[in-house]
């Protein structure tokens, strides 16, 4: 057995678990743990210095998930977008492929929470063949996103084999995988694993770090493993109160990430899912954050803030709004609030 495997084996699954690291009412948090599974592995474990820290947020059960009045079970429609189990097709040439029902973190603010870790998520390899077979008789798919739950949490030979189905499909251009074991469980990154995926280029992998304490030596090393593949990397931060909802605090996570080669992809707004609703901030609180990133970080440090519409409506854009007139000239401020102009063309395009 690897490592990363007896790291896993080990994690915390109960709250009577924690009882004795933090101060946390564990018999509160097992009614918790009874609708949305708890898992913790004894990496992102040690990296908790307290249970109401920015890392213990996103991992150790809230009461407070089970009192949410606000938000949806299912905020993504993703049920009704999904022709046959475990393929979501929202978009014209894409579609999500989930392919695992695990997690090296079951994180509290998950968008699948509702299904990750429970028997209500079925993978089984009937299943497998049905999305690969719709995939197969699509040929405007031309980009898979393999997600789940953590599809880099399959065995080595499992992986092997579904991304050699995948890419003998003669449609599928690009394949993407969706991950965050770099972070949470980054000795799954092994030689081993990295040889197989640098088969499959094109591949790309979008990975998640939310916080600068999650940017280790190790979460490091496992994306240097995977850049020097030829990998690239992305990451999708999801903004989330308590956790990373300050303008600095974002900064230092950009930079982190471009030091360990990792692109800043999205900053996400977070989903309506139910059992969520405290991590939620006002939209404003993202956009203003954004409003401190443009001009004081390298364009390359600079994710995109966007929202997931509700109801499976896809990922709309929010930005600052830095035009003040359009006429004659563009009339604009610039990241310091300086007023500038642009005079437009008057000749056709």
């Amino acid at each position: 057995m690897e490592d990363w495997q007896k790291l896993l084996l080990a994690s915390a699954t109960t709250c009577s678990a924690l009882d004795g690291r933090f101060p946390v009412d564990t018999t509160a948090l097992e009614r918790v743990t009874a609708v949305y599974p708890m898992r913790i592995n004894p990496y992102y474990l040690g990296l908790i210095r307290h249970h109401d820290d920015p890392l213990g947020r996103q991992a150790i059960p809230d009461v407070r998930e089970l009192t949410d009045t606000v938000c949806i079970a299912d905020p993504l429609a993703e049920d009704r977008l999904s022709p046959v189990p475990l393929i979501v097709h929202k978009y014209p040439d894409r579609v999500l492929f989930l392919v695992s029902n695990q997690c090296a973190v079951y994180c509290r603010f998950c968008t699948r929470k509702r299904l990750v870790g429970t028997a209500a998520m079925r993978i089984t390899d009937e299943l497998l063949h049905q999305g690969i077979d719709y995939i197969r008789r699509h040929p405007a798919i031309r980009e898979v996103l393999v997600s789940g739950g953590d599809p880099l949490l399959l065995p080595d030979d499992r992986i092997d084999d579904l991304l050699a189905a995948l890419r003998a499909i003669p449609t599928v251009e690009i394949i993407r995988i969706g991950s965050r074991v770099p972070c949470t469980l980054p000795m799954r990154i092994t030689a081993e694993l990295t040889a197989i995926l640098k088969k499959y280029h094109p591949l790309y992998i979008n990975t998640h770090f939310n916080h600068p304490a999650e940017v280790t030596a190790a979460a490091a090393a496992a994306c240097t493993r995977l850049a020097d593949a030829g990998i690239p990397l992305g990451s999708q931060t999801v903004l989330l109160r308590g956790v990373n909802d300050d303008v600095e605090t974002i900064r230092t996570l950009m930079r982190a990430l471009l030091r360990i080669r990792v692109k800043p992809y999205y900053l996400f707004q977070a989903d309506l899912t139910r059992g969520t609703n405290h991590f939620r901030t006002p939209v404003r609180t993202g956009i203003e954050i954004m409003r401190g990133l443009y001009g004081h970080l390298s364009g390359m440090a600079v994710p995109t803030f966007a929202l997931d519409a509700p109801g499976g409506k896809g990922k709309i854009p929010l930005t600052p709004q830095y035009v003040l007139e359009h006429g004659a000239s563009l009339v604009f401020a610039n990241y310091r609030g300086e007023t500038c102009t642009y005079p437009e063309s008057g000749d056709p395009c």
